[in-house]
């Protein structure tokens, strides 16, 4: 059943693994802190994993034939196929969702993680998307 599960979403145990770096790095540092330390930590436990981890990764925007080749960062992008977007904020609201969207399909991505730090439990600060 698990290899079946697998074979329909690939990346799920890449997220897995991502959100559980965010865990600890959560359980270290609690709640409360900046989003560069957030980002900044889970990047070393990610690496730590062995996972390729690019921070603050521009991404060009094209309307038209206007581009923009820094219009956008990507707070990270794990082995190119994840989008991870980090936050502190109270709540998470709609539009942090349709960032990390509207992020996913500017970088071709299919599969995201919108990522809050400032709760008491991680667990009810993940909110994984797919496109």
């Amino acid at each position: 059943m698990k290899e079946k599960h697998e074979k329909r979403y690939p990346l799920q145990a890449l997220t897995r693994q991502i959100i559980g770096a965010a865990i600890e790095v959560h359980r270290h540092l609690g709640p409360g802190l900046l989003e560069s330390a957030y980002e900044t930590c889970l990047a070393y436990e990610l690496r730590q994993l062995g996972l390729e981890v690019e921070r603050q990764k521009p991404l060009p925007l094209v309307y038209k034939d206007i581009r923009l080749d820094q219009g956008y960062r990507l707070d990270m992008l794990v082995e190119g196929q994840v989008v991870v977007e980090i936050k502190v904020v109270d709540q998470l609201m709609p539009v942090h969702e349709a960032q990390l969207l509207s992020y996913m399909k500017l970088a071709g991505c299919r599969v995201g993680l919108l990522i809050n730090f400032n709760v008491t439990l991680l667990k009810d600060g993940v909110k994984r998307r797919i496109l």
